[in-house]
């Protein structure tokens, strides 16, 4: 069973160097699916509705009213708490590269299936600009 779902993605040339050197640092997840089915773009070309690292997207889960805020991260960066995912979490996994309207899908270390739609994407840092973050 994969932790997360293999939907459509969409990365930046950036993102996608950066989360191939944890890879081949040993990072214990499995980005290489996620780095092997994913469009790579340069990051002047990303669409402004796909989340990138760095991104502060709005999440609802399945069958909720409850929105939640959240900003993909790496693992360094990580707050959960204050809502700084980790890319290598199984929801950050299951977040990055994806457009607005997408359902993220994935398992907790427990089994547990989880469901989120990507309401809105708050803030991009290519959108803004920055293409170095």
């Amino acid at each position: 069973m994969e932790p997360f779902s293999l939907n459509e993605r969409t990365l930046t040339e950036l993102d996608y160097v950066r989360l191939d050197r944890l890879r081949r640092q040993g990072a214990a997840v499995p980005v290489d699916a996620l780095l092997d089915m994913a469009s790579v773009v340069p990051s002047r070309e990303v669409p402004p509705d796909v989340v990138t690292m760095y991104s502060q997207v709005l999440v609802q889960e399945d069958g909720s009213a409850e929105r939640r805020r959240l900003t993909l991260c790496y693992p360094d960066d990580a707050e959960p708490a204050a809502g700084f995912i980790s890319v290598l979490s199984p929801v950050g996994l299951a977040l990055l590269g994806l457009p607005v309207g997408s359902m993220a899908r994935w398992h907790a270390p427990d089994g547990t299936p989880h469901r989120v739609e990507v309401v809105a994407l708050l803030f991009q840092p290519e959108a803004s600009g920055d293409y170095t973050t």
